[in-house]
């Protein structure tokens, strides 16, 4: 199956709750590959490499656990590159 680059930024009350710690073990056991930021605006910036059903699914985990704290996020399809070997967190 093809493998697909996304750029996703979550907004909401996404700092400080653990966001970052949970998405990279979720990222994790999906095999998704990548990492996952801070940014000073209060958003978190994920950049993920994996099968578009992995991706969907990471995301669907996500807002699931941060149900209440995730106001809205973006989805930006990326050249799919395959740099990363593994899900960290960036800081």
């Amino acid at each position: 199956m093809e493998k697909k680059r996304w750029r996703i930024l979550f907004e909401g009350r996404v700092q400080g709750v653990g966001f970052r710690f949970t998405t990279q073990r979720k990222a994790r056991l999906l095999g998704v590959k990548g990492w996952v930021r801070n940014l000073p605006d209060g958003k978190v910036e994920l950049e993920a490499e994996g099968r578009e059903e992995e991706l969907n699914n990471l995301i669907l985990s996500l807002k699931e656990t941060f149900a209440g704290l995730i106001s809205s996020y973006t989805v930006k399809e990326e050249v799919y590159e395959g740099e990363f070997n593994d899900f960290q967190i960036r800081f």
